[in-house]
C-alpha cells in the first residue's frame, strides 16, 4: 500500500545517541509538541491489549476509546455533530478463485494456476461471481488522462471484455521527461486506478501485468495483498458498477498469452507510443470467484477545535489508528503492534492537537484532527471521510497527514511525500530552512509513495494535502546511519509483529515532523489564502472547479 521509511531497532548505544542538549535544541526550536507525550501515546496504542489494532475487533473499540478520550481530555469539541465518532460502514469480502483460469484461442490454450500465475478478487458483494469465454483485449496502459492528450480506450467497447493493461505509466523508464511526469508516477500509473477506469469503460474483468521494476513490489507483495479477506467500504449499489473480476498475472504469463496474439518485444514501449491501439487478443477467458460477505461498522475519531474568526474554513490533520491485529507468529509473537506503523502518526496527532489547546492567540481558522480507520485495508477511512466530508471540502485549506514516523532521531533533510505537487510543499520546505534543513522528494519516484497514505483520499476530491517525514541525513550520525536504519526497518520490521514499542525507543524524530506539521497548521489557521496544487498537478482541475475556478 505504502512505503514506509523509518525505524529504530532496540538497540540502547543507539537510542541514547543524542544528548540532552540536542534533544532540546531540536525540539524547542521547532514547537511544543514533546517526545514524552509522544512516547507516552505509543507506549498506549501499541500495546498487547490492543491486540494490533485491526477494525472490527476488540482493539479497535480499545484504541478509539482511547483517542477520544485524550480528545475530551484537551477539551476539544466532538467533531462529527456532538460525536466524536464517524462511523465508516465496511464489508469484509473473503474470496477464493477457481484453482485455475483457462485461456482459449486458435493458436493456443493457457491453463494459469491460482496465486502461482494470477490472483484475482472482486469487490461486488455477491456470493459468486463467473466470467465464461469473456474477450481478451490488450489495452497498453489503461489510462484515459485528458491533460496529457492519452487514451488507450479511444474508440473502444470493453463491455464484457477482459481488459489486460500494465501497471505504471507511459512515462516510466520512457527517457521522455515530458511524456507524463518522466520516471514519477502519476496517479494514472496506479493499480487502483487501472482498476476505476476499466469499471468506467463497463469491463467485465481488469488483470494488470506484473512487472517488479514498473510496480516497484514483487509478485510476493501481489500474493500477499491479494488473497484472503479484504475490506471494502459498504456502496449503495454493492459495487456493481465495479468490474466483476479484478486482479494481477505475472509478466511471464502475460508475456506467453501476447506472444500466442503476436505482440512480442518490449510490451512497455509498444504501449507508450502515441500510435498504439488497444488490440484484441483473440482469446477467451473463463474464470470464477466464490465469496463468504460479513458486514460491519467501523468507525473514524474526529474532534475539532473551532476557529476565532473564520471558523467555517479548515485545516484536518490525519493519521491512521488502524494495523494488522494478530496474524501469523513470527518467533513467538503474534501481535502486530504498529508502534511506528502507526502508533506513531497518531501520537504525533494528539501532540499537535495538544499543542493547538494551549497556542495563544488561538488559531484564526478552524483546526480538525481526524483519526481514521482502515489504512492498511486500502486508505478506506480516509476515503470514506473524503467522499462523506463533515466540512466542506471547498472550505478546507489543506490536510496534513503523519504516517509511520522517525525511530532514529531527528535528520537534516525533511522527506516529502510526492514532492512536486502542491503549495503546502513550499510551508515545509520554509520551516526546515529555518532550522537550516532542506527538503527531498522521494528516493523512489516512480514507486507512487504519493498515493500511498490517507492523504492521498484528500487529494483526489482536490484538497491540497501534505504527507511528511525525517529523511535519512541523521543530525547525530555521519554518512549512512539513516539509511541504514531506515533499510532495516523495510526489510526485517514493516507490517511485522517487531514493530514494537520500547521504553528506550528515540522519539525526536517524530517530534521533529510533529512540531513542523504544527507550525505549518497555525501558520495556514491565521492566514486568509488556499494555497494550491502546481502546474501539472493531476488533481489540480479537481480543486480548481471546487473552488469555482
Amino acid at each position: 500500500m505504502k512505503l514506509k521509511y523509518t525505524y529504530l531497532p532496540v538497540l540502547l548505544a543507539a537510542v541514547l545517541f543524542v544528548g540532552c542538549k540536542q534533544k532540546e535544541t531540536t525540539t524547542a526550536s521547532t514547537g511544543p509538541v514533546t517526545t514524552d507525550d509522544i512516547k507516552s501515546h505509543i507506549a498506549v496504542l501499541a500495546n498487547d491489549s490492543l491486540q494490533g489494532r485491526k477494525p472490527f475487533t476488540a482493539g479497535e473499540t480499545k484504541a478509539i476509546a482511547y483517542i477520544s478520550t485524550q480528545f475530551k481530555k484537551l477539551g476539544l469539541e466532538p467533531g462529527n455533530n456532538g460525536s466524536y465518532f464517524q462511523d465508516v460502514p465496511m464489508v469484509e469480502i473473503k474470496g477464493t478463485p477457481t484453482p485455475t483460469m483457462n485461456i482459449a484461442g486458435a493458436k493456443g490454450n493457457f491453463t494459469l494456476k491460482a496465486v502461482e500465475d494470477f490472483v484475482i478478487f472482486s469487490r461486488r458483494e455477491e456470493n459468486a461471481i463467473q466470467i465464461k469465454n469473456a474477450p481478451m483485449i490488450f489495452a497498453g496502459y489503461g489510462i484515459v488522462a485528458p491533460e496529457y492528450h492519452w487514451n488507450d480506450y479511444a474508440g473502444l467497447n470493453v463491455k464484457g471484455k477482459v481488459v489486460v493493461v500494465l501497471v505504471n505509466d507511459p512515462g516510466f523508464k520512457s527517457g521522455d521527461r515530458t511524456l507524463f511526469k518522466g520516471d514519477t508516477m502519476t496517479y494514472y500509473g496506479r493499480w487502483t486506478y487501472k482498476y476505476e477506469e476499466a469499471a468506467r469503460q463497463g469491463a467485465a474483468g481488469v488483470l494488470i501485468v506484473h512487472q517488479t521494476e514498473p510496480a516497484s513490489y514483487g509478485w510476493n507483495v501481489i500474493k500477499t495483498s491479494n488473497t484472503g479477506a479484504k475490506l471494502f467500504l459498504q456502496q449503495a449499489d454493492k459495487h456493481k458498477s465495479r468490474c466483476q473480476v479484478e486482479g494481477w498475472i505475472t509478466d511471464s504469463v502475460a508475456k506467453k498469452i501476447l506472444a500466442s496474439a503476436g505482440i512480442n518485444g518490449d510490451i512497455r514501449a509498444l504501449a507508450r507510443s502515441k500510435t498504439f491501439k488497444a488490440i484484441p487478443l483473440n482469446m477467451n477467458v473463463s474464470v470464477g470467484i466464490t465469496n463468504q460477505l460479513k458486514y460491519a461498522m467501523s468507525h473514524n475519531v474526529i474532534a475539532v477545535l473551532k476557529g476565532t474568526a473564520r471558523p467555517d474554513e479548515n485545516i484536518i490533520y490525519t493519521a491512521h489508528w488502524d494495523h494488522l491485529g494478530i496474524g501469523k507468529p513470527v518467533k513467538g509473537d503474534s501481535i502486530y503492534n504498529g508502534a511506528v506503523d502507526n502508533a506513531s502518526g497518531v501520537a504525533a496527532l494528539l501532540g499537535v492537537a495538544k499543542a493547538f489547546t494551549q497556542t495563544s492567540p488561538k488559531p484564526q481558522r478552524s483546526i480538525v484532527f481526524l483519526a481514521v480507520t482502515g489504512e492498511e485495508q486500502g486508505l478506506l477511512g480516509s476515503e470514506y471521510y473524503a467522499t462523506h466530508p463533515i466540512y466542506p471540502l471547498n472550505k478546507t485549506v489543506g490536510n496534513l497527514n503523519m504516517d509511520a514516523l522517525g525511530f532514529y532521531g531527528p535528520t537534516k533533510d525533511i522527506s516529502i511525500t510526492g514532492k512536486g505537487q502542491n503549495e503546502l510543499e513550499d510551508y515545509a520546505t520554509a520551516e526546515a530552512e529555518k532550522n537550516g534543513w532542506h527538503t527531498v522528494g522521494d528516493k523512489k519516484p516512480g514507486a507512487g509513495g504519493y498515493y500511498r497514505s490517507d492523504h492521498f483520499n484528500f487529494a483526489k476530491v482536490g484538497v491540497p494535502a501534505l504527507d511528511m517525514n525525517v529523511g535519512e541525513e541523521s543530525i547525530a550520525h555521519p554518512g549512512d546511519w539513516g539509511k541504514k536504519q531506515s533499510d532495516d526497518y523495510n526489510d526485517n520490521h514493516y507490517h511485522q509483529p517487531s514493530d514494537n514499542y520500547s521504553a528506550d525507543m528515540d522519539a525526536t524524530g517524530m517530534a521533529q515532523i510533529a512540531n513542523m506539521m504544527f507550525n505549518i497548521g497555525y501558520k495556514l489557521s491565521n492566514e486568509t489564502t488556499f494555497p494550491g496544487w502546481k502546474k501539472g498537478s493531476e488533481f489540480k482541475a479537481i480543486r480548481d472547479k471546487s473552488m469555482g475556478k
